[in-house]
């Protein structure tokens, strides 16, 4: 039988394979059906965008000695974790680890959002003028690090298979793009599909100037934590079509190149979107 030791060498080629094939059928599908006019063009939002994917990748290669498939393969081979300990059926394991490291991303979205240093950090994915499939992969450098440290302490915790993470992180870069996506679905099947998965409609929401519906729709992949712990938002409150994108701050095209990007956590106030942070009047 196949072990998850034996996905580690093609690792690399499955993600860049998925990543480009996702990317591009994205891109392809806003350009044919746009489900909103963009207030900014691509050309003042592209560069820096997938600029900052590219230092990413880069830099995590860099900081940490060994992925996180890597990690989880020296885990299963050392018995370490619950999973291991517990033992059962192969397919059961994945599973588990799936749905456990969905829920952990879950945790730590709403982490960013409750906890001020962290909320500097994340808003400049929130600052984007726009929404679209580059969007998804545009997340400051400190925080993949940190989400990546989060994401080793649960692997090793847990005990997820290798191939159980290799297969959550094909699908939280896949379903980041295609809920970040400027596209719409028939509105019958999102209403069926978003029971399950998060769909663009879903996620929009998120992405609000309104700091009420910013603070909601925290889920990435399975949609189902953002109705179990009641962070769930059906609709934007002026529609998706009227609705802002961004937040308060940062509002001007110049925010939108990669330095002025990788600065805005050090600039200015955290500002009123952190959970629990009260506006003053």
């Amino acid at each position: 039988m196949m072990t998850s030791v034996d996905f580690i060498a093609s690792e690399t080629v499955i993600r860049i394979v998925f990543f480009v094939a996702l990317f591009a059928g994205m891109a392809i599908w806003e350009v044919l059906s746009p489900r909103r006019l963009q207030g900014v063009g691509r050309s003042g939002r592209w560069p820096g965008n997938l600029a900052v994917t590219v230092i990413n990748a880069v830099l995590l290669r860099m900081v940490f000695p060994v992925t996180a498939v890597g990690l989880a393969a020296s885990v299963e081979t050392g018995g370490v974790g619950l999973l291991n300990v517990a033992g059962g059926p192969f397919w059961l394991r994945i599973a588990a680890a799936v749905v456990v490291l969905d829920l952990a991303i879950y945790l730590q979205h709403v982490l960013f959002h409750a906890v001020p240093a962290l909320w500097r950090l994340h808003r400049m994915h929130h600052a984007d003028l726009a929404f679209d499939v580059t969007t998804g992969t545009r997340f400051h450098p400190i925080e993949m690090i940190l989400s990546m440290v989060l994401k080793f302490m649960v692997i090793a915790a847990f005990g997820a298979p290798a191939a159980a993470v290799l297969i959550f992180e094909v699908l939280l870069n896949g379903t980041s793009m295609f809920n970040h996506g400027n596209v719409g679905l028939p509105l019958r099947f999102d209403r069926v599909i978003r029971w399950l998965v998060v769909t663009p409609d879903m996620h929009r929401v998120h992405h609000s100037i309104e700091r009420h519906e910013t603070n909601s729709k925290f889920g990435f992949n399975l949609s189902c934590w953002d109705r179990l712990f009641g962070t769930y938002r059906a609709q934007p409150g002026a529609g998706h079509e009227g609705m802002t994108i961004g937040i308060e701050t940062f509002r001007t095209p110049d925010e939108l190149r990669l330095g002025r990007m990788l600065a805005q956590p050090f600039k200015g106030p955290v500002g009123v979107y952190p959970i629990g942070r009260r506006r003053r009047k």
